[in-house]
């Protein structure tokens, strides 16, 4: 979502710079968001730009931003109050003109009312929230992203893969993904090292998801007596569909039919 932000901003041909604020310690972190000046500490041989400075005219994200000590939140905060801050050992003030993008996995809200994160600093932040949903809740990006991940891994991996069988799909449409697009990468990525065909089948996926489908009840057979051929077929193709997300070239693979047949069943339903 950062990445998509700056791309269509007006500062998509500025500097956009990404820190993982769980990935360092404060010492460190401080020294890396704000550079420092030479003989600032034991080592520091000469003068380096921190992140605020890389990102000037530009973008700067902080991933987990929960993760930063109060400490270092009050200086972010003087930089997005002020634009300006003084690097490690430094005592000149450097000016920057930065937008900042944040992003956090925690309840903000719980996090300030614990006293772990600053009252000030989240309405600094918050001027726009953009809440990305749980995976789960938006099972029709799955077969995107799963044919995304599958082609990047298998370019690197120098693998002909041409996509999922209609079972292994069905199988990723249905797991709760509580480790969202991540997991979901992950996945995809063992699926490739571990198929040997052209296809990823069940087989390739892990455990953890095989366990999910074994646990679910059978579905209800939609054959019935009374019914003809027709609605049977009208109501299996609506299904598909339907789970598929709307994806009509997924549902043709999955229903074993070219999509310009299911184009032309849906057209005769009334479906455009």
């Amino acid at each position: 979502m950062a990445n998509a932000i700056h791309h269509n901003s007006l500062r998509k041909d500025r500097p956009f710079v990404k820190v993982n604020c769980a990935a360092l310690p404060e010492t460190l972190l401080e020294n890396e968001l704000f550079g420092h000046e030479k003989g600032a500490f034991t080592g520091a041989s000469g003068p380096k730009k921190g992140w605020f400075r890389l990102a000037d005219r530009g973008t700067l994200f902080l991933d987990e931003i929960a993760e930063m000590t109060p400490a270092t939140q009050a200086k972010i905060l003087r930089v997005l109050q002020e634009r300006e801050f003084e690097p490690v050992g430094g005592t000149r003030t450097i000016h920057v003109d930065v937008r900042i993008i944040s992003a956090t996995n925690r309840n903000l809200e719980a996090e300030i009312a614990a006293g772990r994160f600053r009252e000030d600093l989240y309405y600094r932040l918050n001027v726009v929230m953009v809440k990305v949903p749980l995976l789960r809740n938006r099972s029709a990006d799955i077969p995107l992203l799963a044919d995304y991940f599958l082609d990047r891994y298998a370019k690197k991996n120098h693998r002909r893969l041409k996509g999922f069988r209609p079972r292994a799909m069905d199988l990723l449409l249905r797991h709760a993904w509580p480790g969202n697009i991540r997991e979901l990468e992950n996945v995809i990525e063992r699926a490739v090292i571990m198929d040997r065909g052209d296809t990823v089948g069940p087989e390739h996926l892990p455990t953890a998801l095989l366990d999910h489908d074994a646990n679910q009840p059978a579905k209800a057979p939609v054959l019935a007596s009374g019914r003809s051929l027709k609605e049977v077929e009208k109501e299996m193709i609506l299904k598909t569909l339907e789970e598929m997300g709307g994806n009509r070239t997924r549902t043709a693979e999955v229903l074993g039919i070219s999509r310009r047949t299911l184009q032309l069943k849906l057209k005769d339903y009334g479906i455009n």
